[in-house]
């Protein structure tokens, strides 16, 4: 018998509280509303409800305004936290604690809660006071000094990296796990959840590569960061450009025959000293046509040749497309939830909050669908 679907979510049901910030706190829970859960966001008060200035990482939110150095509104944010699942915050540490509403307090009032702490360098070591951003985070892992040509300076990468692959993707994670966890134990707990140590365990293959003698620590000199000529991008004729990343001998063969060059007349592409004049031969040929030329050319080949779009350019991508990747809310072009479930398929996000509720409605609200 096939089960009824819920377009609810997977996670409809879960109550987050997410007390205000910026980078991968925001965009942790705001995939955790993707799919289903019941956020809502504490902010202080004069946040403003610009529409002009939206910001869709806030999208599935509902937001409640609270001074927490007042005693009131203090109580409000605990009447919150007693009702909710899941608790994320990203202050530095102590800062909470000294405010009245960190892990101790809040899960000896809620056993069950999930205390997620979201921070760059987590909550020990001896930089866990320090300020700090993303590139400050990938700096010390390694991460940053692998990313780049050769005899360049490190190249600074977009905040995907820190904030969002080591920082909202290992919260999301750990707060899925608690709650499995949970699940078993009856209990919540409290979660450290560190920029720094999510960038390492997203540089593990690297890592094992470099400690294999088989990662140059010259960055753009490896197959993977454009040190090889089968695995880089190419400017074509009209300034704009293709990647290549033709690595397996198939793949090669493919790219080979794409652009109309014969094995025996290259240099050797498993010899790394001849790794630059390839390049410049591939270089070459690249620039004698468009990039939609080239993109045409290999649309039915498994040569793994694909465009170099921009954001704009990417909306209307036939494949992104076909699956409905980006999504229009309130006229805007966004991501769609993901990852996609046959059962419970997540809602169509809402878009950010234009006026503030009151922590007390929100408060009776999950107390009364709270099971008996």
């Amino acid at each position: 018998m096939q089960t009824k679907s819920n377009p609810r979510g997977p996670l409809n049901g879960l109550r987050v509280v997410e007390l205000g910030g910026i980078g991968p706190g925001p965009h942790g829970a705001m995939m955790l509303g993707d799919l289903g859960a019941d956020v809502v966001r504490v902010e202080r008060p004069g946040y403003g409800f610009d529409a002009d200035k939206t910001d869709f990482v806030l999208r599935n939110r509902r937001i409640v305004i609270l001074d927490l150095k007042q005693e009131s509104d203090l109580q409000d944010l605990h009447g919150l936290v007693a009702e909710a699942d899941v608790l994320i915050e990203g202050f530095r540490p102590g800062v909470a604690e000294r405010l009245g509403f960190g892990p101790e307090v809040c899960i000896g009032a809620n056993p069950r809660l999930i205390y997620a702490r979201m921070t760059g360098w987590g909550q020990s070591g001896p930089l866990a006071a320090r300020a700090g951003h993303d590139l400050n985070y990938i700096s010390i892992t390694g991460a940053l000094n692998a990313i780049g040509r050769p005899g360049e300076r490190p190249t600074v990468p977009i905040n995907l990296v820190g904030d969002y692959g080591g920082g909202s993707m290992l919260l999301v994670q750990g707060v899925l796990a608690a709650l499995v966890e949970r699940s078993i134990s009856g209990r919540g707990q409290e979660i450290d959840v560190a920029m720094v140590d999510g960038v390492s365990i997203l540089v593990q293959q690297i890592l094992s590569l470099h400690q294999l003698g088989k990662w140059n620590a010259d960055r753009g000199t490896n197959m993977l960061d454009g040190g090889a000529p089968f695995y880089d991008t190419y400017e074509c004729a009209d300034s704009k450009f293709v990647a290549v990343g033709a690595l397996e001998p198939q793949f090669y063969r493919e790219l080979l025959q794409g652009l109309q060059l014969d094995t025996d007349d290259l240099p050797n592409r498993d010899d790394v000293a001849q790794w630059p004049a390839l390049r410049s031969i591939f270089a070459a040929r690249f620039r004698q046509q468009s990039r939609d030329e080239w993109t045409a050319l290999f649309e039915t080949m498994d040569a793994c040749v694909s465009p170099v779009l921009d954001f704009d350019e990417a909306e209307h991508h036939g494949h992104l497309t076909a699956r409905g990747t980006r999504i229009e809310i309130d006229g805007l072009s966004q991501a769609a939830p993901a990852p996609r479930f046959t059962r419970t398929p997540a809602p169509v996000p809402t878009a950010p909050p234009r006026q503030e509720v009151a922590a007390s409605d929100v408060q009776a609200e999950w107390r009364a669908d709270s099971p008996s």
